[in-house]
């Protein structure tokens, strides 16, 4: 089964705008989708003009209030829900392929040949320190 979220990456404001401050004008979005080891991303940008109504806090602002604005204002949730799963069952069934050429014969399979001379691992001996006093001149 396809997990689909939305998330919000950054957001451009206008830090005044007439009487209000930090007014978000851009956000950055994007739709990221997974199915066991398959992924699949779709990103954009949605711009608003200023608010004419409501105005919440630049500090107030929550994810899903800012995804349903970019949703208002044009990005089509169901299309690029269904993008990103098509990308997904894209990875999982291909619609294309690259097989090889059949006039060229396929490389034959590596074959791993042990050593002809049986390896030995060399013996380290430590030997005892020798300190030798020199005269002081």
């Amino acid at each position: 089964m396809i997990t689909l979220s939305w998330i919000i990456e950054r957001l451009l404001v206008k830090p005044t705008e007439g009487t209000l401050t930090d007014v978000v004008i851009t956000a950055d979005w994007r739709c990221n989708g997974s199915q066991d080891q398959y992924s699949g991303t779709c990103y954009g940008s949605a711009s608003f003009q200023p608010p004419t109504g409501n105005f919440t806090p630049y500090e107030d602002l929550t994810e899903q209030q800012v995804l349903d604005w970019c949703f208002a204002s044009g990005v089509d949730q169901k299309a690029i829900e269904a993008n990103v799963t098509q990308q997904i069952a894209d990875q999982i069934n291909p619609p294309v392929i690259a097989p090889p050429l059949p006039w060229v014969a396929p490389a034959p399979p590596v074959e791993i040949v042990p050593p002809l001379v049986e390896q030995k691992v060399p013996v380290l001996v430590a030997e005892p320190a020798t300190v030798v006093d020199s005269p002081v001149a």
